[in-house]
């Protein structure tokens, strides 16, 4: 058992029967009365986010998470089905514990993060950027900006729809952001 000093961003806990992660945190002293930390829990389980306050001192139960990589394969209507790069076992997982799945493409490595004690799977980790082709999008035409931020839709290899700026065009490769989703910048080709 540990408590409220013991709080850090990552660290997952056992709180109203379900699996949570904390996502933010924030020790508060007021002027009068007691501490207290304000938090943001993420359910492992269904990717609900809640927010709630711990008194200072509060006896929190850790979980202990191991952190493990596996190759994703591909997605059926079972799950999305991954591959443990060292002992080639397959796990499946759900589309709730996995926080952008329109951004998988076959072959990309994540973490997996396993309850060490019940040897389960508790969610899905992405790299924070992915690289990925644009399949289509309508051309940018000059003159099509009112103002200096306009974008479009374009829709990637996977399937998912990013919004873009018009300069980007149909084969480009982009960089995406995979907690939200949101185009960053477009990925210079290489020269071979």
């Amino acid at each position: 058992m540990a408590n409220t000093s013991d709080i850090k961003k990552g660290l997952c806990i056992n709180y109203n029967h379900d699996t949570y992660s904390i996502v933010e945190f924030q020790h508060v002293k007021p002027g009068k009365g007691n501490a207290f930390v304000r938090t943001k829990l993420k359910s492992l389980t269904t990717g609900r986010v809640i927010d709630n306050t711990f008194p200072a001192g509060h006896k929190i139960d850790v979980v202990r998470v191991e952190r493990r990589v596996f190759q994703f394969l591909y997605a059926d209507d079972s799950g999305f089905h991954f591959m443990d790069k060292e002992t080639y076992e397959q796990v499946s997982l759900q589309e709730a514990m996995l926080p952008n799945p329109k951004l998988l493409k076959e072959g990309t490595d994540v973490d997996i993060l396993y309850d060490a004690k019940k040897e389960t799977p508790l969610t899905m980790e992405m790299a924070q950027y992915v690289e990925l082709k644009i399949t289509y999008t309508e051309p940018g035409l000059r003159g099509d900006t009112a103002s200096t931020n306009v974008t479009k839709p374009a829709t990637v290899e996977t399937g998912a729809t990013v919004k873009v700026p018009l300069f980007v065009n149909e084969g480009d490769l982009i960089k995406v952001e995979t907690a939200t989703g949101e185009y960053k910048e477009r990925v210079k080709a290489t020269k071979k």
